[in-house]
This record gives structure tokens, sequence and C-alpha cells, in this order.
């Protein structure tokens, strides 16, 4: 049986648009291809929304840290914008500018909410004894989704070192250091990795002294700089300069400290110390 012209025709218009097709989708399958390779499957398909589920897994690490505790948008107050209570220790002006956030549900409007606090978690702690591990999950999404979120390597690499695994936690770091060039925020991490837990004083403290250059780079124009990062990076700087015996240099940090802390009188009083130190031992300004 002879094919008709009309089947021939139809033929050839299903070829001419299958190739039509395929010109049109060659370049943009090499570009997905591309991004594939450089990004993940997750990123690929959200695309510029990631940033909206990134910041939603760095709330749930969040959320598991405080057990559960965590307001919600029918509770009285937002959920906490400032993230350093995550690695703050106890009893430190940010953990105790925490604990008063953390306080949204104020007492009972009536029998009825009291009682149903009976059945939810109503009180405010952390996890400890080696339980912080459950966030990293969280945390390794949120990165994987939003690179630039600088405090999600600081984060997650505090908890990774404080359960044994720095080598993961330094490799982390640099991770974010190649999505983020130049973050004194990853820099000051860096730094405390390898002054506790490798005990390389020198790297520490060129790392640290790499941080404050980048903190000056980018911070000392702003209206509101970041003197949380400023102060963390001099006093660690201070501290190790005066344990090596450098009390110049130990002084010039803490000047730098005194200027970004609430409570400069407190820092004062340690730099007239090392100045009394440094006329006991006049040999200390050669070095």
């Amino acid at each position: 049986m002879k094919p008709r012209f009309k089947d021939i025709l139809l033929l050839l218009l299903l070829a001419c648009g299958a190739f039509s097709l395929a010109t049109f989708l060659q370049p943009r399958a090499t570009s997905w291809s591309k991004r594939a390779d450089a990004d993940s499957t997750l990123k690929v398909l959200l695309g510029d929304g990631r940033r909206l589920f990134a910041d939603a897994f760095f709330e749930k690490a969040d959320v598991y840290f405080h057990s559960g505790y965590y307001p919600s948008i029918f509770d009285r107050r937002p959920p906490p914008k400032d993230t350093r209570h995550l690695t703050a220790e106890e009893g430190s002006p940010a953990d105790d500018a925490h604990d008063k956030a953390m306080n949204f549900l104020g007492p009972p409007k009536d029998w009825v909410e009291r009682f149903g606090r009976h059945f939810r978690i109503t009180q405010h702690t952390h996890l400890a004894g080696g339980n912080e591990r459950e966030i990293l999950p969280w945390l390794r999404l949120s990165a994987e989704l939003d690179p630039q979120r600088v405090d999600t390597y600081t984060v997650a690499a505090y908890w990774l070192r404080n359960q044994g695994k720095a080598d993961e936690a330094e490799r982390f770091l640099r991770e974010g250091l190649r999505a983020n060039p130049g973050s004194y925020e990853i820099l000051f991490e860096l730094g405390c990795l390898y002054s506790e837990n490798y005990h390389d004083i020198d790297r520490a403290r060129n790392v640290w002294e790499l941080a404050l250059r980048k903190w000056q780079e980018q911070q000392s124009t702003q209206k509101e700089p970041d003197l949380f990062s400023l102060s963390n990076i001099s006093i660690h700087l201070a501290s190790l300069e005066e344990s090596s015996g450098h009390l110049d240099r130990a002084i010039i940090y803490l000047e730098y400290a005194k200027k970004a802390s609430p409570h400069p009188e407190a820092l004062q009083k340690q730099i007239d110390e090392l100045k009394e130190k440094q006329k006991a031992t006049p040999d200390q300004r050669k070095n």
C-alpha cells in the first residue's frame, strides 16, 4: 500500500517540528546541565525562592536547639532574628538577651490557656550533652540552598568542632569562604578552630588578623557597624598576644575592643594592668 501524499506531508511537518524543538531546547538543556554541576538539584528546582527555604531550614535548626520551645506566628513575639545565641556561652550577654527575648508566652490570659499549656513545651531550654548534633542536618540544607548565609557556616562549624569533628568543621568553613570570600565572621570562627582545636597559635593569629582587616574594609564606614564581631576578634587577638608576651600588641587590640564594647571601663582596667606589667618588664617592649 503506497503512502498518501497527506501522510508524507504530515511526517515532514512532524520532523520539522522535532528539529525545531531540539534546536530550542538544546542550549537550555546545556545550561541546566551546567547549573546542575554547580548547584544542587534543589537549587535548580526552587530558583531564587530557595533562600526562603534556607531561612526556614535555619529556623528549624533553631527550633530543635530549643527542643520545640519557639514562638509561632500566633505568639506575641516574632521568632528572634539574632542568631548569636546558638553559639553563645551560658550567662554571656548574648545568652541573657536571648533568654529575655524567648520569654514570649507571658502569663496565661485565662484558664483555657493555662490548661492548654500542660500539653505543650513551655520551658526555655537548649540542647546539651551531644544532642546539639540534631541541628546539623538542617544547617547543611540551609547552606546548600543559600550559600551566602554566613551564620549557617559559623553556627554549624561551632557545633561540629564541639562534637570533636574539627576536620569536618574546617572543611565546612572553607566551603563557606569559597561562597563568601573575605567574610570576617567565617574567618573569626576558623581562627577559633585553629586556636582551640588544633592549638596552632600562629595560624590562628594570621586568620584573626585577616578577619580584623576584612572587618575594617567592610564595616568601618557603615552607619551601624557590626561591633559585636569587632569586639570578638579584637579580644581574641589581645588574649593571644598577651599569652605570647607581646603586651604592646595586646594593648592595641584591647583599644579596638574598648571602642566596640558596651562596657569599656572593664577593658580600660585590663589595659591599665597590662601597662603596669610593661613597666615591670621593660624588655617586653622589644617584641
